[in-house]
C-alpha cells in the first residue's frame, strides 16, 4: 500500500509518500508544496491545490493522512492554515483516495512515543524508521511522520475489521 501524509501550511505543505508491505515501511519521496505569499488568498491556495494534485497523479498513493489543525492564539493564523488544511483534505478526495486525519499528538506519539517531542525528534525516528530518506525539509519530516502513524493505525484498524468483514459475507 502507498500512503500520501500530508502536513498543512499556506505558505509551505510539506508531504511524504511511504510504501507499506507488512509491517515493513519504506520511504518512496517527500516535499513541499509552496505558495507565493505576495498572491492573493484564493491564488495561493490554487498553487496548493496544483501541487498536491501533481503529486497525487505522480506517486499514486492508495490513501492518505492529513495532520488535524492546533487551535493557535492567533486567530488569524489559525484561519489561514484552516483553509490550507482544507485544500489538503480536498485533493486527495477529488482524487477518490480515502483520507484519514491525526492530531499533532498523536501523529508524534505514534512515531516517537511522545505526545510533546520537537522537530528535532520527529526528523531522527523518521530516518530511523525509514533507512536511507533525505528529508527535504521540516514539513516533509512532519508529513512522513503522518504517513507513518497512518501505516500503524490504518494496519491496527484493518485487523479490527477483518473478523467483522469475514462475518458478514457469511
Amino acid at each position: 500500500m502507498r500512503l500520501l501524509g500530508l502536513d498543512p501550511g499556506l505558505r509551505h505543505t510539506g508531504w511524504g509518500v511511504i510504501e507499506v508491505r507488512g509491517n515493513r515501511l519504506s520511504h518512496v519521496a517527500d516535499g513541499a508544496v509552496h505558495s507565493d505569499g505576495a498572491r492573493p488568498m484564493a491564488e495561493r491556495l490554487v498553487q496548493l491545490h496544483e501541487g498536491l494534485t501533481q503529486i497525487i497523479d505522480r506517486y499514486r498513493p492508495d490513501a492518505a493522512a492529513v495532520e488535524e489543525t492546533f487551535v493557535n492564539k492567533n486567530a488569524s493564523s489559525t484561519l489561514k492554515l484552516g483553509l490550507a488544511r482544507g485544500v489538503a483534505l480536498l485533493v486527495p478526495a477529488l482524487a477518490g483516495i480515502p483520507v484519514a486525519e491525526y492530531s499533532t499528538n498523536l501523529v508524534k506519539k505514534s512515531v516517537v512515543g511522545a505526545g510533546h517531542a520537537e522537530k528535532q525528534q520527529i526528523q531522527r525516528m523518521v530516518k530511523l524508521l525509514l533507512p536511507g530518506c533525505l528529508i527535504e525539509s521540516p514539513d516533509a519530516a512532519d508529513a512522513l511522520a503522518v504517513a507513518i502513524c497512518h501505516a500503524h493505525h490504518a494496519n491496527t484498524l484493518d485487523r479490527w475489521q477483518a473478523p467483522v468483514a469475514a462475518e458478514a459475507r457469511r
